[in-house]
């Protein structure tokens, strides 16, 4: 209802002048400094979580390990 008045690009203006309002000017580097980190810990989250990468890293790392032979012992 509120977007058939105004717009939905004075909305978008709405909302960053509350938030300039609200947090100051200061703290919104802090704010987005914030928001990447936190985008990039979650992004970095699904990597390790996916199952297809797990996969393919486990497969490079034990390939990289020389074989042991137990019945070359001594």
């Amino acid at each position: 209802m509120l977007a058939d008045i105004i717009g939905p690009d004075m909305i978008i203006v709405l909302a960053v002048v509350l938030v300039l309002l609200l947090f100051g000017g200061s703290k919104l580097p802090k704010l987005a400094r914030g928001l990447g980190s936190a985008s990039h810990e979650f992004r970095k989250g699904l990597e390790q979580g996916d199952p297809d990468k797990a996969t393919s890293t486990a497969s490079i790392s034990t390939a990289s390990e020389p074989a042991r032979d137990s019945t070359s012992a001594n």
